[in-house]
């Protein structure tokens, strides 16, 4: 069965973006592979907030080889022909996307989304890359009101740049 994998870049402490959605604090590490990374997927789920920061900012929301999923109970599907706009019934749109053939899922953002998705017991795993800056505000990992989880420590690795690699199974 395919796993859902929440695979983001947080603060030290605990935020995955500034006060207005900025990510110019994340370090890209060299020795990091991302073409490797990407490959793992074949999937990508994003938040209707992480969804329109992307857009602001003029990045590409659909990416190569990569099926994309917008939860949103807002947007509209014939507005973004590009993507598969989720209104409604999201935990049944996962259990049926876990079961078919192909790569893992990459929940990419954003905190709601991966607050609710955690909750409803769909994350398989969390993989944050802790990048050595303090924001002091912004959006947390995992935004209040949510419900404990426990995770199990599967895999490290601490980059030159100070970037530590943190991989764990939700329980």
């Amino acid at each position: 069965m395919r796993r859902i994998r929440f695979a983001v870049a947080m603060s030290l402490d605990g935020y995955i973006a500034g006060p207005k959605g900025e990510s110019d604090w994340v370090l890209m590490d060299p020795d990091i592979d991302f073409g490797a990374f990407f490959k793992e997927f074949d999937t990508l789920l994003l938040g209707r907030r992480t969804f329109e920061a992307t857009l602001q900012r003029g990045g590409n929301t659909e990416m190569p080889a990569m099926q994309t999923y917008v939860f949103s109970r807002t947007l509209r599907q014939k507005d973004y022909p590009g993507v598969t706009v989720v209104a409604e019934k999201p935990k049944e749109v996962l259990s049926a996307l876990k079961t078919r053939p192909g790569k893992d899922i990459w929940l990419m953002g954003g905190g709601l989304l991966f607050r609710s998705l955690l909750d409803a017991r769909m994350v398989d795993r969390v993989e944050v890359a802790v990048i050595p800056a303090l924001l002091g505000s912004g959006i947390p990992l995992l935004p209040h009101p949510a419900s404990q989880a426990k995770l199990k420590l599967t895999g490290h690795k601490v980059y030159a740049t100070g970037i530590v690699l943190l991989e764990y199974a939700v329980k």
